[in-house]
């Protein structure tokens, strides 16, 4: 069987960090695309977006948070609006895959951590609210596709959420630099590398990406089958499947608020086990989910705890990097590694859903949901050793 078959066609697509519009993208070129390279410009657009802390975290120590905001704003609405012209392949991965995913890159260390930055105590919270704003926007933005699509087209739809984008940007940039829209350069004129080898002689920064790594590994691979899962096993309508990735993205919102603020009171470090490990176990009971109304549980409670991996990591950080200065350099340099995962993690799971089967009607789930549940929960359980290592090395005492 080839690899292209472990995928049905109608399979719509998203991914955590921001809408892929791979639905629309098919939906438009049906017969020049296959789904795999369509999951090709997800998955390479979400590793740009966190590989990219690699170019931002530097930046962002040097105080060009003003331009890379502007400058990744315009890049990322410029790549939707090619979006709108692309006929070929080709143009769909640039537009989307490339450009989109290095606007984004430039925008995801400046937010989280000018937000991190500017709170001491409600760290956790803050985070939770803003990185809200990623499920919210998959779920506008799918809403947006569906109401408009058969009134104005493919083209002037994509134009329509491209200057939603844009306004959304512009917004967001007033409220995170303040009254002074102009590039602020450090304080300090000492240069600074993309890389601080200092990062790659400490313990706790190992630690950090290591479990990071392994809980992006098999967090990300549920959402790319819950529309698969809904219509080839238990035979539910293509718009039921993506409605139950709506529910699960609508959960996320109120569990990265809800379960920050537990962050808020009991540590940021207790919250973010036992997210990683609720979250793997869900995983694994998703095997039981052979009804629509169990799995409509299951998307919803794990879009809930899950969605809460994505603001928490950021909070504890602030304690594992030793040099406040630095911290966009290690951030960039930690999210980076980290990011390999979003790009191995779906083929893993392909390969797994092909054991066993005779064409995408008949997938192998259950790999897909052990394999999920099986590297979350060990990327959990390597926390308690992080925990153990800031509470030795950085003389961190609690749980943050």
């Amino acid at each position: 069987m080839s690899e292209k078959e472990t995928i049905p066609a109608d399979r719509e697509i998203e991914t955590e960090e921001s809408p892929t519009l791979a639905v629309a993208v098919k939906s438009n070129f049906r017969g020049c695309l296959q789904v795999l390279e369509i999951a090709w410009i997800g998955t390479f657009q979400s590793w740009l977006l966190i590989v990219g802390g690699l170019l931002s975290g530097p930046l962002f120590d040097l105080g060009y948070n003003t331009a890379m905001i502007f400058v990744g704003s315009f890049v990322s609405v410029f790549g939707m609006m090619m979006l709108s012209l692309a006929k070929q392949y080709y143009a769909i991965f640039l537009s989307q895959g490339v450009c989109m995913g290095l606007g984004f890159g430039l925008l995801y260390v400046p937010g989280v951590a000018l937000v991190s930055r500017s709170f001491q105590q409600k760290r956790a919270v803050a985070l939770g609210v803003a990185t809200s704003g990623a499920p919210a926007g998959g779920i506008v933005y799918t809403i947006m596709f569906n109401q408009l699509i058969d009134r104005l087209g493919f083209p002037w739809t994509v134009r329509a959420i491209a200057f939603v984008m844009f306004a959304l940007f512009m917004t967001g940039a007033v409220l995170l630099l303040g009254p002074e829209i102009k590039t602020v350069k450090a304080e300090s004129t000492q240069r600074r590398s993309l890389i601080d080898m200092r990062a790659f002689k400490d313990l706790p920064f190992w630690s950090f990406v290591f479990a990071n790594f392994f809980l992006y590994l098999g967090y990300i691979t549920p959402y790319y089958y819950i529309p698969t899962y809904a219509q080839t096993r238990l035979g539910s309508s293509r718009t039921m499947g993506s409605n139950v990735l709506m529910i699960s993205q609508a959960a996320s919102i109120l569990g990265r608020v809800f379960l920050t603020i537990f962050a808020h009171y009991c540590g940021s470090m207790m919250a973010w086990i036992f997210c990683g490990i609720l979250s793997g176990v869900l995983c694994i009971t998703w095997i039981s989910a052979d009804t629509v109304a169990r799995f409509i549980l299951f998307g919803a409670f794990y879009g809930g705890i899950s969605g809460a991996l994505v603001p928490l990591p950021p909070s504890v950080f602030a304690h594992v990097c030793p040099d406040p200065k630095s911290i966009g350099t290690w951030l960039g340099m930690a999210q980076s590694l980290s990011s390999f995962a979003t790009l191995l993690g779906p083929p893993i799971a392909g390969a797994l859903a092909s054991i066993g089967s005779h064409g995408s009607e008949d997938l192998n789930f259950l790999g897909i949901q052990l394999f999920s549940g099986t590297v979350m929960l060990f990327g959990a359980f390597q926390l308690f050793g992080l925990w153990y290592l800031l509470y030795t090395v950085r003389g961190k005492k609690g749980l943050f």
